[in-house]
C-alpha cells in the first residue's frame, strides 16, 4: 500500500472513485493523461492506484517501471493466478501506487473470450479487496472498444476522454458514446461520463477553436475547463520513467494537469475545495514555436478565444459540421 497520509488525517472528506481514461482512437493523450492525472491527485494528498489495461504498457513504463521484467501483472489479476495485493506496484517518487501491465495482457484478451459467463466483470471483482484503500482508481485503457476496454467501464464510476480537437477524432467520439449507452443498460448503470478532456491543443489552429467550440456546445459542463496543451516537457517524461510534474513541474504541461486534478476534485469533493471557481487561462503572448527543446519551446496553454488573434494569418476554416454527434 501506497506511503501517502490518508485524506482523512488532512481534513477532507473521503470519496471513492474509479475513473476509465478511455478513447478508441489511438494518439489522443490516454496514457499521457492517466499518469500525469494520477500523479497530480497523489500530489493532493489524495491515495491514488493507476492500474494499467493497454498490452503495450506505455503507462507502466512511463512509471519508470520496466515491462519486460514484471513478475505480476494486469493479466495474472484478470485472469485469476494471483491477488491483487501482490501485484501492486509502489510508484515512491510520485507518491501513488500502480497495477502493471505488459504484452502478456494480450493472451488475457483472448482466454476472456473464451469464458462464457462474467468476462466483463473480472475486473471489477479483482478490485474489491483494494476498493476502500484507495481515493481514486485511474484506469488506462487500450485504444479499442475491445472485452478489456469493456472491464474497465463495467467496473469504473465514470470514463474520461480525452481528444484532439481535430474532425476525425469525433468519429471515435460516437462510438464510444454508443458502447457507454451499452455498458450502462447492460451491466453499469451506474456509469457517467466524466467528462471530455481536450488534449494537444494548439489555439493558433482556427480549426482546434471551431472544434472546441462545438464540443462546448453539444455537451456543455461535461467538457472540462483545462485545456491540455502541446507540450515539449510532456512528451519527454516518459522516456525518463517520470510524471511530467517529477520532470519540469513549472511546464505547461504539468501545471495543466495539476489543472485538471483540481478541477476533477472540485467536481468530486467541492466540500473540499469551498468558494473556489476553476482558474480561468491566463492571457499570454502567442510566439512562433522554437526548435529546441526548453520551456521557451513549449505550445502554449492560452484559452481557445485567445486564438483568434494568434491565428489572424491563417486562412480562416469553415466551421466543421459535426455528424457524429448529432444522434448522440
Amino acid at each position: 500500500m501506497p506511503s501517502v497520509v490518508s485524506s482523512n488525517l488532512l481534513g477532507f472528506s473521503l470519496m471513492k472513485r474509479i475513473i476509465a481514461v478511455a478513447n478508441q482512437k489511438g494518439g489522443v493523450g490516454k496514457t499521457t493523461t492517466a499518469v500525469n492525472l494520477a500523479a497530480s491527485i497523489a500530489a493532493m494528498q489524495r491515495r491514488v492506484l493507476l492500474i494499467d489495461l493497454d498490452p503495450q504498457g506505455n503507462a507502466t513504463m512511463g512509471c519508470g517501471v520496466d515491462k519486460r521484467t514484471l513478475e505480476r501483472s494486469t493479466t495474472d489479476v484478470l485472469l485469476g493466478d494471483c491477488n491483487i495485493v501482490d501485484a501492486i506496484v509502489t510508484i515512491e517518487a510520485a507518491g501513488f501506487d500502480l497495477l502493471p501491465a505488459n504484452q502478456d495482457l494480450t493472451a488475457a484478451e483472448v482466454r476472456l473470450l473464451t469464458l462464457l459467463a462474467g468476462r466483463e466483470h473480472r475486473l471489477e471483482k479483482a478490485l474489491l479487496p483494494v476498493r476502500d484503500s484507495y481515493d481514486v482508481m485511474v484506469i488506462d485503457c487500450p485504444p479499442a472498444l475491445n472485452i478489456l476496454t469493456v472491464n474497465a467501464l463495467t467496473a469504473a464510476d465514470s470514463i474520461l476522454v480525452p481528444m484532439q480537437c481535430e474532425y476525425y477524432a469525433l468519429e471515435g467520439l460516437s462510438g464510444l458514446m454508443s458502447t457507454i449507452e451499452q455498458i450502462r443498460d447492460s451491466v453499469n448503470p451506474k456509469l457517467e461520463i466524466e467528462g471530455i478532456l481536450r488534449t494537444m491543443f494548439d489555439p493558433r489552429n482556427n480549426l482546434s477553436n471551431d472544434v472546441a467550440a462545438q464540443l462546448i456546445e453539444h455537451f456543455g459542463d461535461r467538457v472540462f475547463r483545462t485545456i491540455i496543451p502541446r507540450n515539449v516537457r510532456l512528451a519527454e517524461a516518459p522516456s525518463f520513467g517520470v510524471p511530467a510534474m517529477l520532470h519540469d513541474r513549472d511546464s505547461r504541461g504539468a501545471l495543466a494537469y495539476l489543472a485538471l486534478a483540481g478541477e476533477l476534485l472540485r467536481r468530486l469533493d467541492p466540500e473540499a475545495f469551498p468558494d473556489e471557481p476553476v482558474p480561468e487561462p491566463e492571457p499570454e503572448t502567442v510566439s512562433e514555436p522554437e526548435i529546441a527543446a526548453g520551456p521557451e519551446s513549449e505550445s502554449t496553454s492560452a484559452a481557445p478565444e485567445l486564438a483568434a488573434e494568434a491565428a489572424a494569418d491563417e486562412p480562416p476554416y469553415p466551421p466543421p459540421a459535426i455528424p457524429y454527434l448529432t444522434n448522440h
